[in-house]
């Protein structure tokens, strides 16, 4: 039982970057990320990707202030973030240059 959930996860996983993925390459309408709008994801695109990341706009802090930063810190060690270009440790560092207080354990 425990092996079909683990499967299942990793499933839900592919499938969210393979979304990820088209969007980011080549837009799509209505994607969400743990309460973040595709407008607020692309917002907070340079601030999360390397070589050149730049500091966070005014439009990713208001959209990173209403999305679910929970949810978001659960992405942090997943492989699907740097398969979509986000540097994991550029994305961590966000809230505190929105002067938000993520989440423990985050």
């Amino acid at each position: 039982m425990e092996e079909r959930k683990r499967v299942a996860i990793e499933i839900m996983v592919v499938v969210v970057a393979v979304v990820m993925g088209c969007c980011m390459w080549k837009g799509c309408n209505g994607l969400s990320l743990c309460d973040m709008n595709e407008e607020g994801l692309e917002a907070c695109k340079p601030s999360v990707t390397e070589p050149n990341p730049v500091d966070p706009s005014p439009e990713c802090c208001k959209a990173l202030a209403a999305a679910d930063l929970k949810c978001l810190c659960s992405y942090k060690n997943s492989s699907t973030l740097p398969f979509l270009g986000i540097d994991p440790n550029l994305a961590a560092s966000l809230p505190a240059k929105c002067n938000l207080t993520p989440p423990d354990n985050c």
